[in-house]
């Protein structure tokens, strides 16, 4: 079955969208200096020519092109499991490792996954996971295989767990890109496509419809204690290696990033999902303009009244409550105590949108950034009332990015316990990566940074405007918590 639309509608959905939703955006993902080479088969050199027939054949030749094979590379590493790294006695040590097996060195690991490129110089959009490997760190080497078969080394600009999204650079231009589309405008049982590189398999394209939209299935929940979910569920085969991979319409735009799959035998069982591209067109722009994602917050502690027992329901007042999600606390200094929601109210929609789940909920707010004003429509005794929240931004965000560089998990020592170290403030290092910058110093895990080059450091916003211009060699000092003396550790942030 084909689908049928005009080449004049097609280029007016993409202008349009472009001129009312895209006027402060960054340049990935649309058009500035004339069409991508791989939309040329939608118009055949006549933008404004005669209409045509518009088939999967020409969104599947405009979206191959576009999108990449990622293979990544964590080499064998010494585990430490929270114990103390074994002395080494030299010569004789290393014959023994040699000759029986060191039991204390984890095995290289090699993965694969797919991509999609966003911009004509060579930024790609991908999944966390593809690049982290089920937890054990950023690789330490991506390597992007394009269409025509040439291979390039990525860096990585960014990542986001809650979404699942991340974002590396290749170096170059005038690479094929797609366009992004507007999931605003998805309808249930419209045709797309899934592009990527399943299983060992090259390029491959599968068709399917949508089946659902704002589906939560939870999955997040493994890489961040602040998932965000709200997926496009599609009927189109997708198998391990389309991670990362692209959802696009028939017109040929991004409108996803196939992110996982419901398979209880491990491969396609009916049904995948996507993360929406409104969602990752947000987060890429963050990550690009501010090299971390700019997220807000409401301000509140809640739970989904379908997870309330209704004992729990009867205790609260709530009998006849079966939508919405609870607010069981609100903080005082939050945008939604401002803006007049209180402990006990119930909220029902976000920005517009009904919202049974606390993902779903995170999913309507991930569009926005602090500063930002969201409709919030809540229940009080029964009564309706709608306000506007501006969100804050919460500052004690374990900070993605700067950890993935220095290879660490990083987070703001909170002023009571930089009052019982006896300083003004730090970053805690909760945890060492292997093979990234810190594994190779000798600093432990529990270390507070408090400077770096001699400049004081009390949050990680401030560790991330003093490192984001540095390269090279670096001193971070530090204390501790428990024993005496300050501490320094010389880093090399280029290896």
């Amino acid at each position: 079955m084909v689908a049928v639309i005009s080449a004049t509608t097609a280029v007016g959905s993409v202008v349009a969208y472009n001129y009312f939703f895209n006027k402060q955006e960054s340049a990935l993902g649309t058009a500035q200096n004339g069409m991508p080479a791989n939309y040329a088969g939608f118009f055949d050199g006549k933008i404004n020519g005669a209409t045509e027939l518009v088939d999967f054949t020409k969104a599947a030749n405009s979206s191959v092109p576009a999108v990449v094979h990622i293979k990544t590379r964590i080499p064998a590493k010494k585990q430490t499991n929270d114990v103390p790294r074994r002395r080494s006695n030299g010569f004789f040590d290393d014959m023994l490792d040699d000759f029986f097996g060191n039991p204390n060195m984890r095995p290289e690991q090699r993965a694969s996954g797919s991509g999609v490129l966003i911009s004509e110089d060579g930024y790609i959009v991908t999944n966390n996971h593809v690049i982290t490997n089920g937890g054990d760190g950023v690789a330490d080497e991506i390597t992007v295989t394009l269409h025509n078969r040439k291979t390039h080394k990525a860096r990585v600009i960014g990542r986001d767990p809650s979404s699942d999204l991340a974002v590396l650079k290749i170096d170059g231009n005038k690479f094929p890109f797609l366009l992004y589309g507007n999931t605003a405008n998805i309808q249930l049982g419209q045709w797309v496509l899934a592009v990527g590189y399943p299983l060992t398999l090259e390029t491959t394209v599968t068709a399917g419809i949508v089946s659902a939209t704002g589906r939560s299935i939870n999955i997040n929940r493994r890489q961040s204690d602040s998932p965000v979910e709200s997926f496009i569920q599609t009927d189109a085969a997708v198998n391990q290696g389309n991670s990362g991979g692209a959802l696009v319409n028939t017109k040929g735009e991004l409108i996803g990033i196939n992110s996982a799959i419901l398979a209880p035998s491990g491969t396609y069982a009916g049904y995948s999902f996507a993360i929406p591209v409104n969602i990752v067109k947000k987060i890429v722009d963050d990550i690009v303009r501010f090299g971390d994602v700019q997220r807000g917050y409401l301000g509140i502690t809640y739970t989904s009244t379908d997870d309330m027992s209704e004992e729990q329901k009867k205790a609260q007042g709530l009998p006849n409550i079966t939508d919405g999600v609870y607010v069981s606390a609100v903080n005082n200094d939050g945008g939604a105590y401002a803006a007049g929601i209180r402990k006990g109210d119930i909220i029902t929609k976000v920005n517009d949108n009904e919202v049974n789940s606390g993902l779903q909920m995170s999913a309507q707010i991930a569009g926005f950034r602090p500063g930002d004003k969201v409709p919030v429509t809540y229940l009080r005794n029964n009564k309706e009332y709608a306000v506007n929240v501006m969100l804050r931004k919460r500052t004690d965000i374990v900070a993605v990015n700067v950890g993935t560089r220095l290879g660490a998990e990083l987070v703001t020592v909170d002023k009571t316990k930089a009052r019982q170290y006896g300083i003004a403030g730090g970053v805690l290092v909760s945890k060492i990566t292997e093979g990234g910058a810190i594994s190779r110093t000798r600093m432990q895990e529990g270390f507070v940074i408090t400077s770096v080059n001699g400049q004081s450091v009390t949050s990680l916003e401030d560790l991330t405007k003093l490192l984001v211009n540095l390269t090279g060699q670096v001193k971070l000092d530090g204390i501790y918590p428990g024993y005496e003396g300050p501490y320094s550790y010389p880093l090399n942030l280029d290896q």
